[in-house]
Order: structure tokens, then sequence, then C-alpha cells
């Protein structure tokens, strides 16, 4: 539910910051500090193309500076105000941060403790995991594959089963880490967090929460889904920028991880917890949360102004530019798919600043957040460094050694090779995913840097043996603050030199097909954002699948990568099986179908489909009814959705209460529900 800026498209995915221009609005200078906030969430605003950003400012005691812009709603004649409530995704995971080292202060629990000792029901297909601490947990270094979250991001339902069933899905998961070798963002550490602060204190996560923290701070605008509030003052959201039906209630089932909402202010005060002096906690307990735990594993070396180094909870504890002005500053954002959030905690300088939106994305709330409290420093005297660049260095002649570098590199979501030209290394992506080359020119202090001397990048070798490709440099963001990054981009994949040639040739095979996810619920967000999955077979990365995967037989692939911060997260092993001539591809905790095998949709006389008897969700092709207006009559619980050929959705019962669809030329349906739930259809010329 968080991620991290990358510097290139060619490393590991689109920087946007990078690509952005100053919006008009960054030209003139704010007059005063409650101007130069709201043009703070303007630009952030701007920025991430949210609808709507809500602030507020926490200093010694007291919420100093708060305020929205944006609207409410893109329909509705609403003023947007500092009442309204907005989803904090990840954020939430610094309350399960503070109940852990509540539980730790009443000597109920030790951040030592093996989590299997604190949860007898923990076990999994990997003896490992009885390494597993409580701090692992909160220190992202559990070595979880991925993030068990099958239908935890829902619409309008506050069914917790991903929590519920965390247990027993870890209990056939490997570990891809042995427990503390590295750091790499992981919801299920988090949420199975909340399992543990659940079984010790013998409360509910929340009532714990709230009983602990939340009450006595006086703390009133801080909500979990299940809770019993006014949903009306959640600002609205929206699947895309030019669709104005606003979407349900954003509801995610695991709490911990990032189900919480909260008012800007309310969730600056909480913030405003972690500057100690308070009685809720020890003051050392709340210093505890910022040690740089994330420098225990595999990291490299240089990841100072990095955008992530890990705390207990904190995404960075060091955040930059405070970090060199010798300021600290302690981070956490959160993104859900439809909310965002950052909150900003300055423990020295008893100040605290969050900012959420709807829709946007957390790196800019956190940007913004960081201009409030630049600006809040310079009003007590203190200037804030926010120079930006590399250090200096000059074109030499590259060491012949570093040639052995040369290869296929990946990470979540890329691919690319690594060549060199005489003092050149030549970074190219697939061609599948783009095919575009970069050149970068080898430094006197090791680096090769690019034409601009904005980016640098270097090939290593880890802690573990493994080769990487380090890179470092920094963004500049009109009207906010520069941010940096350095750390490993991606990490080479070694020849696989065990598959047989009929398993690289059934891999392969996939990696032409679509398949689709079958066991999602009814009211799952996935039916709008990815339901369709591939496993492509890039010819740049022989012998995996996806490009991250290790092919082992004609059936299996194995997680491959080990990338600290964000850069192997959700990992997950390929299973290949079939049923009744069918295909399926189990990735994580997800099941998906061959496309190929969805049938074309009949909608004649008495036509209807029903649910299997396992729950898996039918697909259909849209065939010879293209054209024709379907309509469909549900069951109590089930849903439709409709996606064109391109797999995007047209249409859905659930998310904006179609009951009948043009079906698109070349398109897909798909209906889901409880067991046997059963779907009239009948189809007329439209």
């Amino acid at each position: 539910m968080k991620g991290r800026p990358i510097l290139s498209a060619l490393l590991a995915g689109a920087l946007v910051l990078a690509t952005l221009g100053a919006p008009a609005l960054a030209a003139e200078p704010a007059e005063t500090r409650q101007e130069a906030a709201r043009h703070a969430a303007e630009l952030a605003m701007s920025y991430g193309g949210a609808d709507s950003v809500q602030y507020a400012l926490w200093e010694d005691g007291e919420i100093t500076l708060s305020g929205s812009v944006g609207t409410y709603s893109r329909t509705e004649d609403r003023a947007l105000t500092e009442e309204d409530l907005y989803g904090i995704g990840s954020v939430s995971k610094m309350y399960i941060t503070a109940a852990v080292l509540a539980l730790c202060e009443e000597g109920e629990l030790s951040l030592e403790d093996p989590v299997a000792q604190v949860l007898p029901g923990f076990t999994m297909a990997d003896e490992r995991y009885s390494q597993i601490t409580v701090e692992m947990l909160l220190d992202h270094s559990a070595g979880f594959m991925g993030d068990s979250t099958r239908n935890a991001f829902l619409f309008n339902d506050t069914d917790q089963q991903a929590t519920d069933e965390l247990l027993e899905r870890l209990s056939t998961q490997r570990l891809k880490a042995d427990p503390g070798a590295y750091s790499v963002y992981s919801n299920d550490c988090f949420t199975l967090a909340e399992l543990v602060v659940e079984a010790v204190s013998g409360q509910d996560l929340m009532d714990y929460v709230r009983e602990r923290f939340l009450l006595p701070a006086g703390l009133e605008d801080t909500y979990a889904p299940g809770d019993a509030f006014d949903t009306s003052r959640l600002t609205k959201t929206y699947f895309s920028a030019s669709d104005d039906r606003a979407l349900p209630q954003d509801t995610v089932g695991i709490v911990g991880a990032g189900g919480l909402y909260a008012t800007a202010e309310d969730l600056a005060a909480f913030g405003g917890l972690f500057c100690g002096e308070n009685e809720l906690l020890t003051d050392a307990s709340w210093t505890s949360t910022g040690e740089e735990l994330y420098a225990q594993g595999l990291w490299p070396a240089d990841s100072r102004d990095d955008a992530l180094a890990y705390g207990l909870g904190w995404d960075n504890v060091h955040m930059f530019p405070f970090g060199q002005s010798g300021i600290a500053a302690w981070v956490k954002g959160g993104d859900t798919l439809r909310y965002h959030a950052g909150l900003i905690v300055l423990p020295e300088a008893g100040k605290a600043v969050a900012v959420l939106s709807s829709g946007g994305l957390s790196t800019y709330n956190e940007l913004a957040g960081a201009k409030m409290l630049v600006d809040a420093l310079a009003e007590d005297g203190v200037e804030v460094d926010l120079s930006a660049a590399l250090p200096e260095a000059q074109p030499a002649q590259m060491p012949e050694e570093l040639r052995d570098y040369a290869g296929t590199y990946a990470a979540l979501g890329s691919v690319a090779t690594v060549s060199f030209q005489g003092n050149d290394l030549i970074l190219t992506t697939a061609q599948l995913l783009g095919g575009q080359s970069q050149t970068f020119t080898y430094h006197d202090d090791g680096s090769f840097r690019d034409e601009s001397g904005q980016i640098m990048v270097k090939v290593v070798t880890g802690e573990n043996g493994r080769a990487y490709l380090y890179q470092k440099g920094y963004t500049d963001v009109p009207g906010l603050v520069p941010t940096g990054t350095a750390n490993y981009a991606m990490e080479r994949l070694e020849p696989n030199t065990t598959a047989s040639q009929a398993a690289l040739d059934a891999w392969a095979a996939r990696g032409e097909r679509v398949f689709l996810i079958v066991n999602e619920k009814c009211s799952s967000q996935l039916y709008l954002n990815g339901m369709f999955n591939a496993v492509n077979a890039l010819p740049e990365a022989p012998g995996y699948a996806a490009g991250q995967d290790l092919v082992v037989d004609e059936t299996h692939a194995v997680q491959y990568l080990q990338i600290p911060g964000t850069g192997s997260r959700n990992g997950a092993d390929y299973t290949v099986t079939e049923r009744d001539g069918v295909e399926y591809l189990q990735i994580g905790d997800y099941l998906c179908m061959d496309y190929a095998a969805a049938p074309a949709l009949w909608a004649g006389t008495g036509a209807y489909t029903t649910i299997q008897p396992d729950g898996l969700a039918r697909w259909y092709q849209v065939g010879d009814l293209a054209g024709q207006t379907l309509e469909v009559v549900l069951p109590e619980s089930g849903s439709f959705t409709v996606y064109d050929q391109n797999g995007q959705p047209v249409a859905s019962s659930w998310v904006w209460g179609d009951t009948s669809v043009v079906l698109p030329q070349g398109g897909w349906i798909v209906f889901a529900g409880d067991p046997g739930a059963r779907f009239y259809l009948t189809s007329r010329t439209a």
C-alpha cells in the first residue's frame, strides 16, 4: 500500500516527479503562513491529479494550521471542510506500532518474542518461520513472499476475511529470505502484527487503540470501516478523471495494515504523540520507533537520502531534505486504491503534519507536508538546506572488471539489460516494456552518470553475493521540496541452467495468453483495477516467467528477486494446475484461469449463469452478442462487471448500480458472488 518514487522509467518504473513541470500556480510566492500551506496543498493536488487535499499542522500540543482545497464531490453542492474524512492507507501501520509498544511497556509482549510463541496458530511451509520476531514485523524484515490481500480491497463491504484468513494462507507459503536478512515492504507483516495485538490484549484492534491512545489523546475522528460513524463524511472518490460517478465506500479489510479513516487534524495530532512528553508511552518507546532498523540487513551503503529507510513502522527515519540539515524527520505514507496520505513527524522540533487526499499520490502529499514543516521551522529561525545535487566527479577510464556486470536486471514490474560500450553503461528496457535506452558515462568516483548529471548508477555486489544496479539522484518538485533516491533499483537475473527446454517452452506459451482472476468477492475493487494478469515471456530474461520468477519445471516458477525496499515487494511463486481441461495459474493467493477457456456468452430465452460451488467467478467472452443490450437480474449477493476489448471496465452492478449494458465488441463479462448465486440474463437489440 505504499511505494517509492524511482528516478527513471528505464530503471524500475516511471517517476512522475521527474516528468512534471511546474503548474502555473507555482509562480506566485505566498504571503502568509496559511496561504503558503494552501499553496503547497494546491500543488500536491495539481501534481497528483487529486480531487481534494486536506492538511493540518500540529506544533507543541495543538493544531496551529489546517485547511483543505478541492471539492468534496464532483457533482454534489457540498463544501469541503476540515471535518471530512479520508482513508489514510498504510499510515494505519503507525497505530499498530504504537499498540505493540504499549503492550511491551505493559509487560505483555517483547519485540524479541518469536511470533509463533505469541500466536501458536502461526505456522508456515518453511521451518525458518519460527525465527520471525515481533520486531521483524514492524520493520518489514520477516521475509514474507508478498501481500496476502485477496478480498482485502472492497467497496462498501467491511468484511475482514483477508485478516481472518491470514494464518491459514501463510501456513502454505514459504519465505523468500531468512528472517531479518533485509527489509522489504510487506502488508502481511502488519496484518500479522494486528493479530498479535488482538491475541495479547484480548481486544479487537480498534477497541484497544481507541482505549489506549485515541480517547486519552482526545482524538475522536479516527475510525475503522466497521465502526459506527457517518460515512457521508468520507470525501468522494472516482474511477478516472473523466468519470463523474462517485464510487462506493472504500473499505480495506486489513485494517491495521491500511484500513483506517481520519481527518488531517486527528492524524497530525496522533503523529504529535511520537514527539514524546506524554503519558501514553514513555519517551524511550516513542524514540525507539526512529531507530535505523533497515541498516541491520542487506541495504546499500550510500542510502542516506533515499525515500525509504525503515524504522519501527516508519517508511523513513531521516527524511530528505531534513536529514541533511541534522533534523530528525520520520515519515509514513499510505495509498489505498482511492485515498492517499502522508504523515511527517519532527520529534525534536515538536511538530507533525498530515496531508490527505482523495485521488492523487502519497508522495506529493508528503512533499507538501514537508514544505509546510520547512516554513514552520523557518518561523522558528531554523533553516532547512534544500540543495540537492550529486557530489562532484569527473569522467574517467572505466575499470575492465566492471564489464562482468553486464546482463539482464529486473525489479518488481521492470526488466532491462545492462551493456557496456567504451566508458559507457547502456541501460535498455525490455522491448515489451518500451525498448528505450539510456547512456551513463563512467566517472572517477566509480559511478556512471547521465548527460544531465542529475542521475548516477553503479553496478555493485551486495552482501548476499548478488549483483545490483544502484541508483542515486535528486528530483526538484517546483514549489515544494526536492526528493532524493538512493537504492538498489534492480537485481541481475542469473542464467537459468536447470530448467528443461520443455519447461521453458511451456512458460513461453503462457506468455502469449492472459489469465483472469476467479477468486475475488463480488464487492472486490479488483473488478475495476486488475482482474487481468499476464506472465509475459521476455526474450531478455530467458528462463524466467514474467521477468522475475525462475522457471523450475513445466508447472512451477519461483520468485527470485532479493531487493530491499520495495524492488522485490509482493513476490509470488507461480503454480499451474488443470481442471476439466482448463489451465489455471496460481499467483500467490490469486487463482486465475486461461482467458481462452472463457466461453461465449449466451443470453437467449431462459438463460442464466450460476456461481460455481467453490465460489469461483464465471467469465465469458461477449462474442456475437456485441452491440446488444444485456439485462441482468441479480441475486442478493452477486455482481457483474463488463469490460471492453482492452480490459477496461464499462459497467458494474456493484460499483455503479448497472443492471443493463450495451455489450462492447471483443469484450468480457464476469459474474461473481456466493456459491450457487444465480444471474438471469436476457438480451435485446440495442
